[in-house]
């Protein structure tokens, strides 16, 4: 049976003249970067638009309660393992009662819902990309690259959210370029934003302080792709290389998942547990990267990562790996580092270097800032998006 999961659950079927339905189609609606876009995106489009709903394959967890709006629901389909064809039947029942102006699928594993959205007559079905799994680093399987093929004769308009996801899309899946737009991830500025004065703010229920210690941090899932282990190998290269560092140096990664419990483990066997605060997920970002001295991504993979425009835009210097659209936000010396991935020694030396040189650190967090202000604006995504659906809906009326 669907579970509905609504904040205060509103009838979606169209009654009149009422705004078109948006339906978010998502494999699983928990704390991640691609559910935090689709949140920014129902909470600041204009209430006049368009009605929005979740639809995930799997299920919907208390991360929709940062959905303000209290007309928008979530339905869970609560799928098992393996192809959703056995599902089709219900969504298709699904799309034919909701009667969406828009389904929107997200990244490969919502593909295929673009199938019964055709076959339910939706007249305009959105697919976005927004990077990579440790499955498909860099894009590079065949097998995914035939899959989105497959499926690329039901979708309308893809969205890349990333330049090299777009190149993906038009060499690789072979989509034509005229229907493939690059619609790049946003922050919100208001939310994030960095510190008043030169010290970070302490962060609730954290051991170490911010006035005594400096803390380089990250936020995500702990799993495969993010590459947590590289960092806590990182951490220890750092204080080798620079042994003083230990008396200040400190490492704080919030979040959950597979790997929080090897990092643990690692910190345990490479003797830096009391060095390392590991606090699971955290509903309190912004205070936490404004309690932060620097960021760190030590991603396999990204697209453009939600999490590092959080940082910037709180006025946080970055060291990064050199993978998905990392390269284009942080320039060396000037808003952070890129090193090589899987590389703990690069990243290690990066780290010590930026820790070195705190009034530097400042300075490259303000110029990131700045970048963040410029060109990832929220409202300049929500806007795209908005234009993108009014314009193919007037092309498929």
């Amino acid at each position: 049976m669907t579970d509905v999961h609504a904040l205060e659950r509103t009838d979606l079927r169209p009654q009149g003249a009422v705004r078109p339905l948006v339906l978010h189609v998502v494999y699983r609606f928990d704390t991640g970067g691609l559910e935090n876009g689709i949140v920014n995106l129902i909470n600041h489009m204009p209430l006049q638009a368009y009605r929005h709903a979740v639809l995930s394959l799997t299920a919907v967890t208390d991360f929709s309660r940062r959905v303000q709006r209290k007309d928008v629901s979530f339905i869970a389909l609560q799928k098992g393992p393996g192809h959703a064809i056995g599902l089709y039947p219900r969504m298709y029942r699904l799309f034919r009662e909701l009667r969406p102006a828009v389904v929107h699928t997200n990244n490969i594993a919502a593909l295929e819902c673009a199938v019964p959205a055709w076959a339910a007559g939706v007249p305009l079905r959105i697919h976005s990309e927004h990077g990579w799994d440790v499955s498909d680093l860099h894009g590079s399987n065949p097998r995914y690259q035939k899959v989105r093929r497959l499926y690329r004769p039901f979708v309308s308009h893809f969205v890349a959210v990333a330049s090299d996801i777009q190149r993906y899309l038009v060499e690789k899946v072979r989509v034509p370029q005229g229907r493939v737009s690059l619609i790049h991830n946003a922050v919100d500025t208001v939310r994030f934003h960095p510190v008043e004065g030169e010290q970070p703010t302490p962060i609730p229920g954290c051991p170490f302080s911010a006035q005594r210690h400096w803390l380089v941090g990250t936020v995500g899932r702990m799993q495969e792709v993010k590459d947590q282990l590289n960092l806590v190998r990182a951490f220890a290269h750092a204080l080798r290389e620079q042994p003083a560092l230990r008396e200040r140096m400190r490492l704080v990664m919030v979040g959950d998942g597979p790997l929080r419990a090897q990092a643990q483990a690692l910190l345990q066997e490479l003797g830096l547990a009391d060095l390392a605060w590991l606090p699971g997920e955290r509903s309190d970002v912004p205070q936490v990267m404004r309690g932060l001295h620097c960021f760190t991504l030590p991603s396999k993979a990204e697209g453009l990562s939600y999490t590092l425009l959080e940082a910037m835009a709180s006025g946080l210097p970055a060291v990064v790996t050199a993978v998905g659209a990392n390269p284009e936000l942080i320039a060396n010396g000037v808003t952070g580092e890129t090193v090589p991935p899987n590389d703990p020694q690069a990243l290690g030396s990066a780290l010590a270097r930026v820790a070195g040189d705190p009034g530097q650190a400042r300075r490259m967090g303000r110029t990131g800032r700045l970048r963040v202000e410029k060109d990832y604006g929220q409202q300049a995504m929500v806007a795209d998006y908005q234009c993108l659906y009014d314009r193919h809906r007037a092309r498929s009326n």
